[in-house]
């Protein structure tokens, strides 16, 4: 049976306020926003049951857990694992940002460039790294709850078992990194604001392995923030149409332009809303309707922001299946139907596409537009499920095998940042969010777990 894993990262601190650097000393505690942000995110999670719970014995985070379960209301307390503790920057810690880079200029640009290359030295001489350290920190703490939870729940019965993490951002980012497979070397390519909630879907798969997907990543909006702040560099906002009758009905769509239905035209108004104080200078469509209507209605918030249709972006032609239902599909193509789920990379859809097919022409047409941004803009790009995962799993480092692990709601809303180049010319996108699913009605997907 299924596990969601809860990841919030801790309230806002004092160290964070000043910009000092945290690490695994406990010298910082929640700030009064900080300790406002945490009862936001348990009053978020109100309508959810917990099985259990873990945080970091940190005071940031531990006061963070407490604050958020008691307005939960659950009645569940938190349990302290040293595997949650924060990064260990010993020789930084409470030193400002701005001190370390004029004091450590070159281990300052490691951790901003290549954090898994970073070496620090202990009071005691020795010499070790701190990311790949923590990647490993995080290994076991996953280990333990694949045994302590996932198994269990397998062995239970249970449909659905619930866990919550209250840590830190970079804990939790190595937690993301351990269950997307992922390396250290990904690490600043993911971004987790104070009080954050990302989610992910675990299932035990026939053959011992665990099969994941992102349900939402860096969710921010229960705080009453909307998107997290952009940077100095170029952002995009992907976007995936809202519900058609076939997407409600089960049926394959692939090119066949079938339009929104009454539920999708309210999704599109609705992430009309929610981004209507968002800056967008430029915006980018599939050619097709159900992908334009939703454009459209997020751009009546935007009046003079031209719309411009883009082939590369047009959903997987799925050939002969296209208008069938699964059932259908399966009475007559039941192995390639069933290679389709475990294997996706590995299928040609009968007169149709193949995966490596949308990833090259959806990749070409995201980088063109990406390349064509200026830092201060901001551009709205909408699509479809598997161009859209295509585009972020390229993003976060993943494969044509992995579009599984992403999930895509009707209306879902992704949020992609480009930094400023570093020393080598190289700029390397952050994943800021993924999978906005809040202004559609609440915090949790309900449907996400069941779809695993």
């Amino acid at each position: 049976m299924p596990l969601r894993l809860l990841l919030v990262r801790h309230g806002l601190s004092s160290f964070n306020t000043e910009r000092r650097i945290q690490g695994r000393d406990d010298l910082s505690c929640l700030t009064d926003e900080g300790h406002s942000q945490a009862r936001l995110t348990g009053a978020a999670l109100a309508d959810l049951h917990l099985d259990a719970v873990y945080s970091s014995p940190l005071s940031r985070a531990a006061a963070t857990a407490a604050q958020l379960l008691e307005a939960q209301g659950g009645g569940l307390s938190a349990e302290f694992d040293d595997d949650l503790l924060e990064v260990d920057l010993a020789p930084w810690s409470g030193l400002l940002g701005s001190e370390v880079k004029a004091r450590f200029p070159e281990a300052y640009r490691l951790w901003r460039e290549a954090p898994d290359q970073l070496e620090l030295e202990r009071s005691d001489g020795s010499r070790f790294r701190p990311i790949p350290e923590l990647m490993d920190q995080a290994r076991r703490w996953l280990d333990r709850l694949e045994r302590e939870h996932l198994d269990q729940a397998d062995q239970s019965g249970k449909d659905l078992t619930t866990v919550l993490v209250v840590a830190h951002s970079a804990i939790l980012r190595c937690l993301v990194l351990q269950l997307l497979g992922l390396p250290a070397s990904r690490f600043q390519g993911l971004r987790l604001e104070n009080a954050s909630l990302s989610v992910f879907n675990l299932q035990r798969q026939a053959g011992g392995g665990v099969q994941v997907q992102i349900e939402s990543l860096n969710v921010t909006a229960h705080l009453g923030n909307g998107l997290p702040p952009k940077g100095a560099g170029a952002r995009l906002l992907l976007v995936r149409h809202g519900e058609t009758d076939w997407n409600r009905q089960g049926r394959f769509q692939g090119q066949i332009d079938i339009p929104l239905n009454v539920n999708g035209l309210a999704q599109a108004r609705s992430a009309a809303d929610f981004l209507s104080d968002v800056p967008i200078q430029r915006a980018f469509t599939s050619s097709m309707a159900r992908p334009r209507q939703t454009a459209e209605a997020i751009l009546t918030a935007h009046p003079g922001v031209l719309l411009s249709s883009q082939e590369g972006l047009v959903e997987i032609g799925h050939g002969q299946w296209e208008g069938r239902l699964e059932q259908e599909i399966s009475q007559a193509w039941g192995e390639l139907l069933q290679q389709w789920k475990d294997a996706p990379h590995t299928v040609q859809m009968p007169e149709g596409e193949n995966l490596q097919q949308v990833w090259d022409r959806s990749l070409a047409c995201w980088s063109g537009l990406a390349d064509g941004l200026e830092a201060d803009e901001t551009a709205l790009v909408v699509a479809h499920d598997a161009v859209n995962k295509t585009i972020l799993c390229a993003l976060l480092g993943l494969t044509p095998a992995d579009i599984w692990m992403v999930k895509q709601g009707n209306g879902g809303v992704s949020v992609i940042d480009w930094p400023p180049p570093d020393s080598a010319g190289r700029a390397l996108p952050v994943v800021t969010c993924l999978n906005l699913t809040t202004h559609l009605g609440g915090v949790i997907d309900r449907t996400a777990a069941g779809a695993l």
